[in-house]
């Protein structure tokens, strides 16, 4: 069954930010889920047990796929003390960074925060992970 987007996921601008990252040429599919999907996704291409909040997964150099668990971005945003769209821009631009290649780190950080700024949000220094 699918279930309409939640409202603050309908908000970003997904495509202009995986074109500012990613370039114009980029196929991109993404994945709007939950913790059930994320879960299983997370087990069977990364054989981790836990519940991720984006996963990035690579098909070429022009074709990729991000699944972004909103469920687990909404709580992050609360212990964070951020907005849901706040979460899910950054999560959803850290997941493409990826795609492009990046590693955790203070390059991709630096990355993230000038995107985020560009379109309008707020760097807090949050981890993607929590």
């Amino acid at each position: 069954m699918r279930r309409a987007l939640p409202r603050s996921a309908r908000r970003i601008p997904f495509a202009n930010i995986a074109r500012a990252v990613l370039g114009n040429t980029y196929e991109l599919s993404l994945v709007i889920c939950g913790d059930t999907l994320a879960r299983r996704m997370n087990a069977e291409h990364r054989k981790k047990t836990y519940k991720p909040n984006v996963l990035s997964f690579p098909i070429s150099k022009t074709d990729g796929e991000i699944f972004l668990n909103v469920r687990k971005a909404e709580r992050e945003a609360r212990l964070f003390g951020v907005s849901e769209d706040q979460r899910l821009a950054l999560l959803f631009v850290h997941g493409c960074f990826h795609l492009k290649g990046l590693a955790h780190g203070r390059i991709m950080e630096g990355h993230e925060a000038r995107v985020l700024r560009r379109f309008g949000y707020t760097w807090h220094g949050e981890h993607t992970q929590a």
